[in-house]
């Protein structure tokens, strides 16, 4: 793996302190606040310690509570809701200061065989035909290994509230499904809330704009690669009252679903 990946999957790896118990520490993005994508996959982490390895995380569902502080370590406590004949159902809160900044409620599946289907994969070009093309936009991070491919989303008054981007963590990952889920939900945050500012003409900075994760959904829907290209499909149906809400798809390169989003936020435009 680089060191900036070896990094990133350390900062997911947790202290346990305790039975029940661990501690994380805070990765600085340059954000006013803790990055929402890091509390959501140590407390996915922090879960997933405390169950049966043959159960995988199959949802997740959260609030942010208070913004977290980056130069200070997390500390995560578990309660083991229920361990089921099929399901097993943990609470997480992440506290920092003696405060709880985030709390969540994560579940766990052993696998079955049943009913299957899913919508289909946009039709979009794959990630190695538009990294030189015109329409796609190529960002990445000094010194972290995400990099996307955005295909054209430049916010602009009156276009339609989606997002398409092709994302992945850069370096080569162990086989490690959890690993793979605590890495996805980390990612999930970024870009999600923000499809919500596109018809609007209103960017990430500006500096009218107080934005801020209010909840976080997701759902794992089979076993993924993040070290791979994901299609990461969002759309944003509403925004109202200084809140946006957006959902997304994330597809693998061969068309499978394997995970959707949904979060509320707080965009809130100050004169």
């Amino acid at each position: 793996m680089s060191d900036a990946l070896d990094a990133l999957v350390a900062l997911l790896g947790l202290e346990e302190l305790e039975e029940n118990l661990f501690r994380g520490a805070s990765q600085d993005l340059g954000l006013p606040q803790l990055f929402g994508g890091q509390v959501l996959g140590q407390a996915l982490s922090a879960a997933t310690h405390t169950v049966d390895p043959t159960r995988r995380a199959h949802s997740l569902h959260g609030y942010f509570l208070r913004p977290g502080d980056p130069h200070r370590p997390v500390v995560y406590q578990v309660d083991a809701v229920r361990d089921g004949g099929s399901f097993t159902t943990r609470r997480v809160t992440a506290i920092q200061k003696g405060r709880p900044i985030f709390f969540c409620s994560a579940s766990f599946h052993g696998e079955e065989t049943s009913l299957e289907h899913q919508t289909a994969m946009p039709d979009v070009a794959l990630p190695e035909d538009l990294s030189d093309a015109a329409e796609a936009r190529l960002e990445r991070f000094p010194g972290h290994p995400i990099e996307f491919l955005h295909l054209g989303d430049e916010a602009e008054p009156g276009q339609p509230a989606r997002k398409r981007l092709w994302f992945r963590l850069t370096g080569e990952l162990p086989d490690d499904p959890a690993l793979h889920r605590y890495l996805l939900a980390y990612s999930s945050d970024f870009n999600l809330l923000t499809t919500a500012l596109v018809p609007h003409g209103v960017t990430f900075r500006d500096p009218r704009l107080q934005i801020a994760s209010l909840d976080h959904a997701l759902w794992f829907h089979r076993d993924v690669r993040i070290d791979e290209w994901l299609l990461y499909d969002m759309d944003s149906p509403w925004a109202g009252g200084a809140r946006g809400f957006a959902r997304g798809s994330l597809y693998d390169r061969q068309g499978r679903l394997v995970a959707s989003t949904a979060q509320e936020g707080l965009t809130r435009m100050r004169e």
